[in-house]
């Protein structure tokens, strides 16, 4: 009799807690939405209305892709565009939705050897940032800021090279410390930049420009690739995100007063590579309608 309990007790314990299971999906996400501080604030409010527990690993747009193409998470909301459609069209995810928007600024040494300062132009800042050959960081990992900061250098026609540019391969908080240290320019997400607290000399010296438009998507694992994921809980995460709940949730995260990201689940029908920038007066607007300018 006890050695059956032991082999009854042995099974329990190696048998997998499938309601526990249920309600606990993987997201593969951005460093930005992390380190920003933008999940500490919505997954409580999310697991408080639908039980489910959200575990996020925090990557590259790049690496958070192919952490979906493995079938390593349920869930992807990351922030490349054009990536999130090879993703979908490719058949690994089901559809892609609009979630929320933010911006990208350059940020640089106060004493601003490039002399971009107050500048709104981010091609003009980068031809000029080259033509110093002034310090600049990259984040070099193949994430959404880093392809856009690509897509910049290219529009520009410059093919980035020599001492003054530093591949570094890592996230947008480390990049920021080392720009910080070395000092450098960099390309950073707003977000990321408002909760970033070693600045040092840091400042930002341009936004405002429409091709720092930064919009982040949201995608099912599909699980006709990948069976196991659980795709009941992921929808009801992508669900939730697109509700009016969810989207409040995303508005009402600020920092020092200041809020992050704006949501775009009713942008449908918007052409939203066009929209106005935010900036810390501006609210969201198509171009060719009013700007309305914050409170």
């Amino acid at each position: 009799m006890k050695a059956l309990r032991l082999l009854l007790l042995a099974a329990f314990v190696a048998a997998p807690p499938v309601l526990a299971t249920e309600r606990v999906i993987t997201l593969a996400s951005t460093t930005s939405t992390e380190q920003s501080g933008l999940f500490a604030h919505l997954l409580p409010h999310f697991t408080a209305a639908t039980g489910i527990t959200v575990r996020v690993v925090a990557q590259g747009t790049g690496q958070a892709l192919e952490t979906g193409r493995r079938g390593d998470a349920d869930v992807v909301l990351v922030h490349s565009r054009t990536a999130e459609e090879a993703f979908v069209a490719a058949g690994y995810g089901v559809e892609r939705f609009d979630v929320m928007v933010n911006d990208f600024v350059i940020v640089g040494p106060v004493e601003d050897p490039a002399g971009i300062a107050g500048g709104s132009d981010a091609v003009a800042a980068f031809h000029a940032i080259a033509a110093a050959e002034a310090t600049f960081a990259s984040r070099g990992d193949d994430s959404g800021t880093h392809q856009a900061e690509l897509g910049l250098w290219a529009i520009a026609g410059i093919d980035p090279d020599g001492s003054w540019y530093r591949e570094l391969g890592s996230g947008m908080g480390p990049t920021l410390n080392t720009a910080a240290q070395l000092p450098a320019y960099t390309l950073t997400d707003r977000g990321t930049w408002l909760s970033f607290a070693n600045r040092g000399p840091l400042e930002i010296m341009v936004e405002g420009d429409e091709r720092l438009f930064n919009p982040y998507g949201v995608i099912l694992v599909d699980p006709e690739r990948h069976p196991h994921t659980k795709t009941e809980a992921g929808q009801a995460f992508i669900d939730w995100l697109l509700s009016d709940e969810g989207q409040a949730a995303i508005a009402g995260f600020t920092i020092d007063g200041e809020q992050l990201f704006f949501p775009s689940a009713d942008d449908k029908d918007r052409d939203v590579g066009r929209m106005i920038l935010p900036t810390p007066h501006r609210h969201f607007a198509p171009v060719g309608e009013t700007r309305v300018e914050a409170e």
